[in-house]
């Protein structure tokens, strides 16, 4: 009988721990006053035509004290751009993990939720790595409420439309990634809320 409880024990004392191990990463859960402009917490902007504002929302959550709210008009020709992580405009946008801290190694992608309206719009998703290329991945409002939505570093594809200019352009994804953007792409117009991004074990 002994036994049997040290294993029990010993079984349950682990368990936690083998658990954590293998959990995903939070990385951004929008726990934060969320504002823009130089020492903002969100970079975030459009332009030729386009519009976007992005606030933080208690009454739609997926988990925490409150989402990313982010209200668009997208026009043909337009561009908008809501964005986290590092080496952005605004200097306390980061993560709630150091880029730097991160054993990319350990991960095969990123997720987040993402609170539909089933408006068909679509939304590039955007990493920018260690070498300030941009990659992207499409996804689309085609349900209501909450979903998680997984992108495997494997899908994103080099944006071939626009590039900083001191990107290396290697078509390498370099890591450590620098940051994600969000971005829903013209013609379109609505609201849609985000919440709890993470880095996907492999």
């Amino acid at each position: 009988m002994k036994k049997i409880i040290l294993a029990l024990v010993l079984i349950l004392g682990l368990a936690p721990f083998s658990f954590a191990q293998d959990a995903d990463l939070l990385i951004d859960g929008f726990e934060v006053a969320i504002s823009g402009g130089p020492e903002g917490t969100v970079d975030f902007g459009a332009g030729n035509g386009s519009s976007v504002e992005v606030r933080a929302a208690t009454d739609i959550k997926q988990e925490g004290n409150q989402s990313i709210k982010v209200t668009y008009d997208a026009l043909p020709g337009g561009y908008i751009f809501v964005a986290r992580g590092f080496g952005l405009d605004a200097k306390n946008a980061g993560w709630v993990v150091g880029n730097k801290e991160i054993d990319w190694n350990k991960y095969k992608g990123i997720s987040f939720y993402m609170y539909g309206n089933d408006s068909k719009t679509k939304i590039a998703f955007d990493l920018k790595d260690n070498g300030a290329e941009l990659w992207r991945n499409i996804i689309e409002d085609n349900f209501r409420g909450w979903k998680k939505i997984n992108c495997p570093f494997s899908e994103f594809f080099v944006r071939g439309d626009w590039q900083p200019d001191a990107a290396d352009k290697n078509a390498i994804m370099d890591f450590p990634l620098r940051n994600y953007q969000i971005e829903p792409l013209p013609p379109a117009k609505g609201t849609l809320y985000f919440d709890q991004v993470e880095l996907v074990k492999k």
